[in-house]
């Protein structure tokens, strides 16, 4: 006789006050110029997290895979991205909405002017050294909540 599997009860939904949390800047291995994000939900069962970021003039991230893939909202500034437009990628001015399909590769997203956007990732980002591709980290939702944490850790400290 077969079992019947476990009963799950449903995700409970999340609403996130953006001014109750606090900017904590994003691991400096990952970018340059010192961008700020918050952690807003992480979702198990999609592999799934979402997050907002805060990007300073000249500001940038990493060289970078989208395992799986990632939809943003440009909500201020402009942002370069797969190298801008004048290198074959896209350069988009806020208002904008952007969706990354599985293994969109991005040598760099460059943010000229201050900006700011949310995004969701479906699955990890490879961060990768930009010289030889090599792997410097699988970004999982579990990593990134572990970075939260962290980094909320880290700001009490210094508070």
């Amino acid at each position: 006789m077969s079992k019947m599997p476990n009963h799950y009860d449903p995700v409970e939904g999340r609403a996130v006050e953006l001014d109750d949390l606090p900017w904590v800047p994003f691991p400096e291995a990952f970018s340059d110029g010192g961008i700020r994000w918050k952690l807003l939900n992480v979702a198990p069962e999609l592999g799934s997290w979402a997050a907002i970021f805060d990007c300073p003039a000249g500001s940038s991230f990493a060289s970078h895979h989208h395992i799986g893939p990632g939809e943003y909202f440009l909500t201020k500034g402009r942002m370069e991205v797969r190298g801008g437009e004048n290198d074959g990628g896209e350069t988009v001015t806020a208002p904008a909405y952007g969706y990354e399909p599985c293994q969109a590769y991005h040598g760099r997203t460059f943010f000229p002017v201050a900006s700011e956007f949310y995004m969701t990732f479906l699955g990890p980002l490879n961060m990768v050294d930009g010289e030889n591709g090599q792997t410097l980290a699988l970004v999982t939702w579990q990593a990134a909540q572990a970075v939260w944490e962290a980094s909320l850790e880290q700001a009490s400290t210094n508070a």
